[in-house]
């Protein structure tokens, strides 16, 4: 009797279950689906993204068109090539588009998504990108801290000085001052105090931080053999991390133990400001002591490499072409005079210095495919269907090198932006070096003074080229690829100063 009375109930939820699955596969059948090559099985199309990713999509843009459809291992991603999708992935759609794919560098060394870059679109994020552009990189606060660029500044144009006629790796030096600017405007002093890590290991530090957060994790795009860390970037990820939460660590209990010890202290730099933050109770989401490390990490990065690496690919462009450099210094002779060094105020009356650092962002966006976004629910875009959960890629590289924008793209020429009013603050969509709406880098304008000032001071205050025996046509302009694409060999360089020599030693 049993089995007579539930068959029929069996029978009908199985019927209901198939329905179910036949329509839910039937739906996907019918999805217009952007154009794109044919996945393998397992893989997709990670067979077809070799090391250098961004110049890999832009090929196979070309094939299938400014917007493209691909697979990485188990997840969908769509790729937008051209200006017009660069607007509606950041702009139009902003918020369809605003939330972050989990992925293993977020994971284990942004403390499972808790800083600014990789945390999901919600209250948490909003509050953050909010204390980022009300508190942290307000101008009146950047201002506050132009003293500390200015001394930094000094203090790289005298190291320079002291090796002028030898060949240097312009690297080295340009990395030490935009550390040296961020850490004391983020800790309140230079991160060679802190006793515990040597100069040379937080270099290190940083350069394996800036690899692993840009690297194709296979885990990431095939889940269930994550574990098995087949290229061994999650084992050096935790390694990484650990040595950045030491490192935090002692900086919030040094913070912590001067702000307890001192009455009515006042915030002296941003570890202060959010420490401070942490302890609101009218914060939306609680600032919890493991996002002020995230937050303070995110800053230290985002501030030291992209001016570094965007100003050694603007001395190396110009090594090619010292005709642009002649006209530069030209420039600055003109505004500046040879009887004092540039300061941050001077940056407006110099069109051409300022062109020069929007074509080296052009031809070497710092994030070449920014960082990755991820549908939060199904929609449209040109007419084509973009499921939940897809992996949205901007290709910034392409849009910069795209011939329908850029008379001869390839060629650098500072003097393309005369003709134009075209600027990297996120709303000209063919330049989005730090890239554009809720996900734009909220620490941008102190990036762009920070690059602009220094590409200034190094060619008002040197003479540079190459060593002897060596063409600009020998010079290797090969890149990268991490989370920025630095060159994928240092430039060396010899300086020759030519200013009053009084000017190097203040």
């Amino acid at each position: 009797m049993e089995t007579s009375t539930w068959t029929p109930f069996a029978a009908a939820w199985l019927t209901i279950l198939a329905l179910f699955l036949f329509s839910k596969f039937h739906r996907r059948k019918k999805l217009n689906l952007p154009p794109g090559p044919k996945p393998w099985p397992i893989i997709g199309n990670l067979n077809l993204i070799g090391p250098l990713p961004h110049r890999s999509v832009h090929e196979l843009s070309q094939k299938y068109g400014p917007i493209m459809h691909l697979r990485f291992g188990s997840f969908p991603v769509v790729v937008g090539s051209s200006v017009e999708m660069a607007k509606i992935f950041l702009k139009t759609m902003d918020v369809t588009f605003a939330s972050r794919p989990k992925t293993a560098p977020g994971k284990y060394i942004t403390y499972n998504y808790s800083n600014i870059t990789w945390s999901p679109y919600g209250p948490y994020n909003r509050q953050a990108r909010k204390i980022c552009l009300m508190e942290l990189f307000n101008a009146k606060r950047l201002e506050s801290y132009e003293y500390i660029r200015t001394e930094e500044m000094n203090s790289l144009l005298n190291e320079l000085f002291k090796s002028a006629g030898k060949p240097i790796l312009l690297k080295g030096y340009i990395s030490t001052v935009s550390l040296n600017v961020i850490c004391r405007m983020v800790l309140g002093k230079k991160y060679s105090d802190q006793s515990e890590i040597s100069p040379e290991e937080f270099n290190k530090m940083m350069d394996e931080l800036f690899l692993l957060s840009g690297i194709f994790n296979i885990g990431d795009s095939i889940p269930y053999i994550d574990f098995l860390d087949l290229q061994g970037y999650v084992k050096r990820m935790k390694i990484v991390s650990k040595k950045f939460d030491g490192f935090l660590e002692s900086v919030l209990n040094e913070h912590n133990a001067r702000r307890k010890a001192t009455e009515n202290y006042t915030s002296k730099d941003m570890v202060d400001v959010l420490l401070e933050l942490a302890e609101d109770p009218n914060l939306e989401v609680k600032l919890e002591r493991h996002g002020v490390k995230a937050f303070t990490l995110d800053m230290l990065a985002g501030g030291t490499e992209s001016s570094s690496v965007t100003v050694e690919w603007a001395i190396s462009e110009l090594l090619k072409k010292p005709e642009i450099f002649k006209k530069a210094t030209e420039e600055l002779d003109r505004v500046i005079g040879k009887d004092r060094r540039v300061q941050e105020k001077d940056i407006p009356n110099l069109p051409y210095i300022k062109n020069i650092v929007k074509e080296t962002m052009r031809l070497h966006p710092v994030v070449p495919m920014l960082v990755p976004r991820l549908a939060r629910e199904d929609c449209k875009v040109a007419g084509y269907d973009i499921q939940k959960e897809t992996r949205v890629l901007v290709n910034v590289w392409a849009i910069g090198r795209d011939p329908k924008i850029w008379e001869d793209p390839n060629e650098f020429c500072p003097e393309r932006f005369d003709r134009n009013n075209i600027d990297v603050k996120g709303q000209h969509f063919e330049l989005l070096p730090f890239g554009s709406g809720r996900r734009m880098c909220p620490g941008y304008s102190l990036g762009l003074k920070v690059i602009e000032s220094s590409v200034a001071n190094l060619l008002h205050g040197f003479n540079w080229r190459l060593p002897e025996n060596m063409s600009p046509e020998d010079l290797n302009m090969e890149e990268i690829f991490g989370l920025t694409t630095p060159r994928k060999f240092p430039l060396a360089a010899v300086v020759e100063p030519r200013l009053p020599l009084d000017l190097y030693t203040l």
